[in-house]
């Protein structure tokens, strides 16, 4: 396939008002995402828990691969895997050493299971791939609506532990001293950030969580440090990413979650750049290529 072939392939815009309606629910599913992602990607950064993410979305995928064996709801089954592992890590994983000792143990036996379930179920092809790379016409109306209630959930669920939350993860042995119930909310940020990964494997799959729940809100921590700006543009950077993600899948042939993650990751190196220029501008210099030789 040489560079030509590759355009027509990935950005096609036949018939593209035509097709448009058919992602509606998918569009707001993936903005429901975005927020909901940006949102919990702040806490994942500020605890250091991006590994967590990738180890939770191994389970919610053999979730999902069982859901989709049995002839089960695959959003339920996602949800379950999720959950489980969730509740696994936040029993479990106290310190930040075990957690990614467990999160080693669970990731290769989630896959596994997932790969299983796939190698058995018969049914069409294009729904084992979803699981793996996000389908863009699979979001139906039943589905939206579970997508909503779960995003509705989580976002209550962050409102409530919010200001303690940010206090164990910012300074943690003065919120032990404090009195404030560190163990708890650590199980119930478990749960709630199992619930994102659950809703975010249906849009982009299981392999690439990573780009809505981490990615946009490392992106918005390298360009302010203001908590109130920092949460608005993690939102702002994921709703983009996904939305416009799913905007340019339907004019290609492609799975979504190539467009998804290359706008994410592009929108993080922007910002990567900004922050690079404004260090040097602040330590009194110029960065080294606008210096002349």
């Amino acid at each position: 396939m040489d560079f030509n072939e590759f355009l027509r392939t990935a950005f096609t815009f036949e018939n593209y008002g035509e097709l448009l309606p058919l992602v509606t629910n998918s569009i707001i599913a993936g903005a429901l995402l975005g927020l909901v992602g940006g949102l919990v990607g702040i806490f994942v950064m500020m605890r250091d828990m991006a590994f967590a993410v990738h180890g939770i979305a191994e389970l919610s995928f053999a979730g999902a691969a069982f859901a989709l064996l049995i002839g089960a709801n695959v959003v339920f089954g996602s949800l379950a895997g999720s959950v489980a592992a969730a509740l696994i890590l936040g029993l479990l994983g106290a310190s930040a050493k075990d957690r990614n000792s467990i999160i080693g143990v669970l990731m290769p036996f989630g896959l596994g299971l997932g790969i299983l379930f796939l190698a058995l179920y018969e049914g069409r092809s294009a729904n084992k791939f979803g699981l793996l790379t996000g389908q863009i016409v699979a979001v139906d109306d039943v589905q939206l609506g579970l997508l909503a209630v779960c995003a509705v959930v989580v976002m209550a669920g962050l409102v409530a532990i919010w200001r303690p939350l940010t206090f164990v993860s910012v300074d943690p042995t003065v919120a032990a001293a404090r009195g404030v119930p560190a163990g708890a909310l650590s199980v119930g940020f478990m749960l709630l950030l199992g619930l994102a990964v659950a809703l975010s494997i249906q849009i982009v799959g299981a392999l690439l969580v990573l780009a809505l729940l981490v990615t946009p809100a490392a992106a918005a921590v390298r360009v302010s440090s203001r908590p109130a700006l920092t949460v608005a543009l993690s939102i702002l950077f994921a709703v983009v990413s996904v939305v416009g993600g799913i905007m340019l899948a339907l004019a290609g042939r492609l799975p979504i979650s190539p467009y998804v993650t290359t706008i994410s990751f592009l929108i993080y190196l922007v910002c990567r750049g900004i922050a690079w220029r404004r260090n040097a501008v602040t330590k009194g210099g110029v960065p080294q290529a606008a210096v002349p030789a």
